[in-house]
């Protein structure tokens, strides 16, 4: 069994560029508001405004890539055990 990772969405702070769209279309969808809902993904009842999906390691290289391309850096992975921020 692989690692688990945790994909964060700061919603509040994403400004709609849809670079996580072009990249991963079949995860980020814009809405009407102009931002990106992540799809199939939960609310955090930690952070206000933030949503958030437990991945496995053959989705992590594709969901790197969204974060990484997003110009305001709204989009976050963690390892599930250690908390360790990978992007």
């Amino acid at each position: 069994m692989g690692k688990k990772y945790i994909v964060k969405l700061d919603r509040e702070s994403c400004i709609g560029a849809a670079a996580c769209v072009a990249v991963q279309p079949d995860q980020w969808q814009i809405v009407d508001d102009g931002k990106v809902d992540f799809l199939n993904s939960k609310t955090d009842e930690k952070s206000k405004g933030w949503f958030v999906k437990e991945i496995d390691e053959s989705e992590l290289l594709k969901f790197k890539e969204s974060a990484e391309v997003c110009p305001v850096n709204v989009i976050h992975i963690f390892e599930k055990d250690t908390g360790k921020k990978v992007v």
